[in-house]
C-alpha cells in the first residue's frame, strides 16, 4: 500500500469517528443543567422573554434537530456564534489558539527535555540508585494532577520568593517577559507528561537492548557510546513517538485548567468560561476542536513510523 493509499484509508475512517465524536459532544453538551436563555437573561426575565430568547437560539426545537442544523453548519466550517457575545466560534478559536499553542509546544519541549535523557540514563543504569530515583519521580509526575501542582508553583516561586510571575501572557512585553512567565504553567503542564514519556523510553530502551543486534554491534567493536547513540536510541525512540504524539492532544486539553489557574487568554480558558455561562455553541466549537486535535494528531503520528524507519510498511 502506498503513502497516499494509506492517507486516503485513513481519512475515510477519521469521518464515522468524527461523526460519532460530534454526536457524543452534543449530547453531552445538552445534559448539563441549566436554561442556556435563562443564564442571559438572570432571573428576573419573564417567561415571554425568555421563550423568545430560546426561539430565536433554536432551543425550542427537539434536539436531534438541534443537531443536524449544527452538524451540517459544522460540515460547512461554521462552528456558530457566542450565545453571549455574538462572536464566531472560529474567531474564538483563531484568537484564543496562539496562547494555547505556546503553552503545549513549550510544555511539551520541557517534558521532552527531561525525558528522554532520564528515561535512556535510567534504562543504562537498570537497578541502580539513579534508576530507582528517576522511577519514584515519574510515579509522582503521573499521580500529582497538574492544577495541583500549578497552584503550589505559584505559591512557592511567585508569592513567597518572588522569582516569576504568578500567571497572564506576557509575550506582548517581549520575547524573554514571555518566557519567564511561561516557566510555572509549562513546568506545571509538562511534569505529567515528562513522567509519561520517560517510562516509555525507559522501557523501550530495556528491550532493544536485550536485542542480538545490540550484542552484534558490540562484538564488531563499536564503542559503547556508539552503539548507544547509534542503534539503541535510534530504536527505542519509534515506540515513544506514539507516546509523544498523543501528548499534543493531551497537553491542548491539559491547557483547559492551567489557563484558567495561571489566568492565561487561551482555549482552555475560554472553554471554562462558556461552561460557566451555558454558551452551547462555545462549548461544543472548542470540544469538537480538541477532538479534532486528537484524531489528525493520530493520523499523523502513523504516517511518522515509516519516516523513522523504512523497513516499515503501510499497510
Amino acid at each position: 500500500m502506498t503513502f497516499w493509499q494509506y492517507l486516503i484509508k485513513r481519512l475515510a475512517y477519521a469521518v464515522p469517528v468524527f461523526l460519532g465524536i460530534s454526536l457524543v459532544v452534543f449530547s453531552l453538551i445538552h445534559l448539563i443543567p441549566g436554561d442556556p436563555a435563562l443564564a442571559f437573561l438572570g432571573d428576573t426575565a419573564t417567561d415571554e422573554a425568555v421563550n423568545q430568547l430560546r426561539k430565536s437560539w433554536h432551543l425550542d426545537r427537539p434536539l436531534y434537530e438541534q443537531f443536524f442544523l449544527w452538524l451540517g453548519a459544522v460540515l460547512q466550517g461554521d462552528l456558530g456564534r457566542s450565545l453571549h457575545t455574538n462572536q464566531p466560534v472560529t474567531e474564538i478559536i483563531a484568537t484564543k489558539l496562539p496562547v494555547t499553542a505556546t503553552l503545549a509546544a513549550i510544555s511539551l519541549v520541557v517534558s521532552l527535555v527531561i525525558a528522554i535523557p532520564a528515561g535512556i540514563l535510567s534504562a543504562l543504569k537498570r537497578n541502580s540508585l539513579i534508576d530507582h530515583a528517576t522511577r519514584i519521580i515519574a510515579l509522582l509526575g503521573v499521580s500529582i494532577p497538574n492544577f495541583w501542582l500549578g497552584i503550589v508553583f505559584i505559591i512557592v516561586f511567585a508569592v513567597y520568593l518572588r522569582w516569576l510571575p504568578p500567571g497572564g501572557f506576557h509575550f506582548n512585553k517581549g520575547f524573554w517577559a514571555g518566557m519567564e512567565g511561561m516557566i510555572l504553567p509549562a513546568g506545571a503542564l509538562g511534569a505529567a507528561y515528562a513522567a509519561i514519556t520517560m517510562r516509555m523510553v525507559r522501557s523501550s530502551m530495556l528491550e532493544v537492548l536485550r536485542q542480538e543486534y545490540i550484542e552484534t554491534a558490540r562484538a564488531k567493536g563499536l564503542t559503547e557510546p556508539r552503539v548507544i547513540r547509534k542503534h539503541a536510541v535510534k530504536n527505542a525512540i519509534i515506540p515513544t513517538i506514539t507516546v509523544i504524539g498523543m501528548q499534543i492532544g493531551y497537553l491542548l486539553s491539559g491547557a483547559v485548567l492551567t489557563e484558567t489557574i495561571f489566568f492565561m487568554p487561551g482555549i482552555g480558558r475560554e472553554l471554562i468560561i462558556a461552561l460557566a455561562k451555558r454558551d452551547f455553541p462555545v462549548i461544543q466549537g472548542l470540544i469538537l476542536f480538541f477532538a479534532a486535535v486528537f484524531v489528525v494528531t493520530s493520523i499523523l503520528v502513523d504516517l511518522s513510523y515509516a519516516f523513522l524507519n523504512p523497513k516499515i510498511e503501510y499497510s
